[in-house]
């Protein structure tokens, strides 16, 4: 520890730490501007400018570093004729224009010159300031608001990486510029920004901050759940923020949570019920709902749920069903990605979702990302990449089938052919056991088929894996070595391997990778499947499917536990996605229940489910937003955004966290927890359960809550219970080991850059960027159909056709297209079929 004296305090502190980080310890503030705590200091404003005794000048605070012996000085009446002086300065050409600044009331250029008591602008220079810049979609850069602390910046690099702000021009010129290209608009330069000048185009001038309720929660739109603060005025949500320091996210936030809630006020939004479309009652569509549902009832009558609903739904959903109506009939959109790397985990490795915490990806000292853009589809988990790649100098392996963002950045590029994931997972496998940097320790002690591991992995041919991958013997070795020689290993994969054809034996082989190289020993680093949708963690948990009761208890193994707990026989079999549809063009599913779910454009053989939801006998939708769907029902039941209800949703890293109702559900639509209960009740003849009488018996039964979620309302998070090693024997996979068929064109189906399922497609904030669904396409691919940027193509896959336009992509290797999901009039799940989110495609000029 080091020594020293600040203001006559006796202070001890780490080495390494600044003279700014030693007086926080002792409650010395000083006053700083460009200073923010999550990047490194840039020491541009001087602010902060301490005495030291012997030196011969100031020195700022933020960026020298304390030493043993140092006697520091916070305060004296040099130092506040410097502090006063320095902010005159930079209110040289400052314009006096706060009535009508959006960071007004919350400006710290304002506070500080209150606090150094700034009263006037003694100093004058030519206005040499560039014009303002209004070309940005979403972002106003006001340079003569400018103080150039560069905190936007520091954060656009170190945090999200994405590098685009930077300093043009020099001295009294300079101001902050932006590369397009790069941008992920994310708008955390908008939230750091000490002045005005980072304003956000869609907040400006809508409210002041003191007319503004803040309501803390979780943003849903992916995943990773960071902490926001919703605010809200006149019963509408206006702008989103997270604060420093204080949230799990440490205050960043990513295009989805600070730009596209606006899709909230779309005027598509459902505020009655409908009953053959035409406006009703609660009390009639109810009534009706439950009586055609009570009608089917037993095999006749399915369900398909959301991870857009909260847990305590979700719970209750299946319940509704398997009590009530007599039916296992129900599946989501899990189904076709998270579910099915979700049974293995479990069976091999006992997971039942990420392995460790989000912030021990950060932590870690190599990191495999395999087979997902984590910023696009989980922002949060490329800020961890971000940290232990830039600042802990962690080794990235990147394995991915395009040349997104971290292929740019990694030490190691794998990409890999179509279907060749398990392959690739194998032969990294194998070449860290065969150059003796497996983990024998953990290995020896956990893995109950050690044997059948090392038999396994000594089988894999790595002439074969090379062909099949593409992808050359020196880049597997480089990789295997940088995750085989780490300490600590974190492992992040995603969709592009979840729902691919080979998914199963893809995530087996991962899954061996993770035991062999140490990823799931300690506690830096870990295993963590990710899905881009919201609560997709909570919908596994609580049992919407065929195969698994709350808490993914086998359904079989589970039965008399919960049919003793529910006073219930339970029904037998079930129907998965593909026998639901199969059943409803068969005629002998005769009612259908979707919550918060759109076949139309979620599921793959979209145009097939169009057809087939036609025919059923009567069908019920609960959504938020009017669409195709909602066409077909004979019942619509409006319910609310997760901003309009409370209940609880889990994280990718099994954080149970608490929604807080920030504004009121849009006209009539009612929470949907509040829907399923009544319908429970009516159905069953029992009193609707409350949403705090759903979650204790989730928790009680689930079996994977831990105690202190029992206390959930009074906090804003807890934690399921912790992966425990020491109480599992792991078992390794014996994986099939396949060669994807050859392709002349094949369609890789994938999360939009900047949209978040298909709600915020109905932004006006993201339609600024991506209104509409585009196909990347490599320039050899579009050359070759006489296509450039904007032109129209028709897809011909297994399932049907397609058309968009076009965008030429150095992302794209030649031979592979992709195309994003989230928007309907794309409709780019017609082309796919069941099982696979890439299909061999033929392509014509549209």
């Amino acid at each position: 520890m080091i020594n020293l004296k600040i203001d006559g305090k006796e202070v001890q502190i780490a080495p390494g730490a600044t003279i700014l980080d030693a007086a926080e310890t002792v409650g010395i503030k000083i006053p700083t501007l460009c200073y923010l705590k999550k990047v490194s200091p840039t020491g541009a404003c001087r602010v902060c400018a301490v005495e030291i005794a012997g030196a011969d000048k100031t020195m700022t605070a933020c960026n020298t570093l304390a030493i043993e012996g140092m006697d520091v000085t916070t305060q004296s009446e040099k130092l506040t004729k410097i502090r006063r002086q320095i902010v005159e300065l930079l209110l040289v050409n400052h314009p006096l224009d706060c009535p009508v600044c959006d960071a007004g009331g919350e400006c710290d250029l304002q506070d500080i010159c209150y606090s150094q008591d700034v009263t006037r602008q003694p100093f004058e220079a030519d206005d040499v300031n560039a014009a303002t810049i209004d070309k940005w979609p979403l972002i106003q850069q006001v340079p003569n608001r400018c103080v150039m602390c560069e905190k936007c910046v520091k954060v656009c690099h170190e945090l999200i990486g994405s590098s685009a702000l930077f300093v043009n021009e020099k001295g009294d010129r300079a101001f902050i510029d932006k590369d397009l290209d790069k941008c992920e608009f994310c708008g955390n330069c908008v939230q750091v920004c000490p002045t005005g000048t980072m304003i956000s185009k869609p907040f400006k001038f809508k409210a002041r901050p003191w007319e503004l309720r803040k309501t803390p929660s979780v943003c849903t739109l992916c995943p990773a759940q960071c902490q926001v603060d919703m605010q809200s005025k006149q019963g509408k949500i206006m702008r989103v923020t997270s604060e420093d320091g204080t949230t799990i996210n440490d205050g960043n936030l990513c295009i989805g949570g600070f730009f596209a809630h606006d899709y909230l006020a779309s005027d598509q939004r459902l505020t009655t019920p409908l009953v053959n479309k035409a406006p009703a009652s609660w009390e009639d569509a109810l009534a009706l709902t439950a009586d055609e549902l009570a009608k089917a009832e037993g095999q006749a009558v399915a369900g398909l749920t959301s991870p857009r609903l909260t847990n305590e739904e979700n719970y209750l959903f299946q319940k509704l069903f398997r009590v009530g109506l007599g039916s296992n009939n129900i599946d989501s959109e899990a189904r076709f990605g998270a579910l099915r790397a979700a049974k293995v985990l479990q069976e091999q490795l006992k997971l039942a979702g990420a392995s460790n915490h989000l912030d021990r990806i950060g932590s870690a000292d190599a990191l495999l990302v395999f087979g997902t853009d984590p910023s696009s589809e989980v922002p949060a988990v490329d800020w961890q990449i971000q940290l232990a790649h830039r600042k802990n100098d962690a080794k990235l392996v990147f394995a991915n089938l395009r040349k997104v963002k971290l292929a740019n950045q990694s030490e190691t590029f794998l990409q890999y052919k179509v279907g060749s994931e398990a392959y690739l997972a194998g032969a990294l496998a194998k070449l860290i056991v065969d150059k003796g940097q497996a983990n024998n320790d953990y290995l020896q002690q956990f893995v109950g088929n050690l044997d059948e591991l090392n038999s396994t992995l000594a089988g894999i041919d790595l002439d074969a894996a090379i062909a099949a991958t593409g992808v050359s013997k020196e880049l597997l070795e480089e990789a295997a070595d940088y995750l085989g020689s780490a300490a600590s290993v974190a492992i992040v994969f995603g969709r592009d391997l979840t729902a691919s054809t080979q998914a199963e034996a893809g995530v087996a082989a991962l899954a061996n990778l993770a035991l062999v190289c140490g990823a799931m020993g300690g506690d830096k680093g870990g295993l963590f499947p990710i899905d881009e949708k919201g609560n997709m963690q909570g919908l596994l948990d609580a049992g919407t499917c065929p195969e698994f009761l709350p808490g993914l208890q086998p359904y079989a193994a589970a039965t008399e536990k919960f049919a003793t707990a529910w006073h219930a026989e339970l029904p037998q079999g079930g129907l998965d996605a593909a026998g639901i549809l199969a059943g409803i063009e068969s005629g002998s599913i005769k009612a259908l229940y979707l919550a918060g779910t759109n076949p139309l454009v979620d599921f793959p053989e979209s145009a097939r489910w169009r057809k087939a939801l036609t025919k059923v006998n009567f069908l019920v939708v609960q959504d938020i937003m009017s669409n195709d769907l909602t066409a077909l029902a004979n019942v619509v039941l409006p319910g609310a955004a997760t901003t309009e209800k409370r209940g609880s949703v889990t994280s990718l890293d099994n954080r149970v966290n608490n929604l807080r109702i920030a504004v009121d559900p849009a006209g009539e639509a009612r929470p949907d927890l509040a829907i399923i209960a009544d319908l429970f009740a009516q159905i069953t003849g029992k009193p609707a359960p409350s949403d705090t009488v759903v979650r204790q018996e989730m928790f009680e039964l689930g079996g994977v809550y831990s105690d202190v979620c029992q206390m959930l309302e009074q906090r804003p998070f807890c934690w399921k219970d912790a992966y425990a090693p020491a109480n599992q024997s792991l078992t390794a996979a014996q994986p099939e080991l396949k060669t994807a068929p050859a392709a002349d064109l094949q369609l890789l189906i994938g999360k939009s850059r900047f949209q978040f399922g298909s709600s915020t497609t109905l932004s006006k904030a993201t339609a600024e960027l991506e209104a509409e669904g585009v196909i990347e396409i490599s320039a050899d691919d579009a050359a070759k159909l006489g296509l450039a940027d904007g032109g129209r193509v028709t897809l011909t896959g297994p399932a049907g056709s397609a058309t968009g336009p076009i965008k030429v992509s150095e992302q794209q290797p030649a031979g592979l297209l992709f195309a994003p999901y989230n928007y309907a009039k794309l409709n780019i799940q017609q082309v796919a079929a069941t099982g696979s989110n890439s299909v061999t495609v033929k392509a014509a000029k549209a």
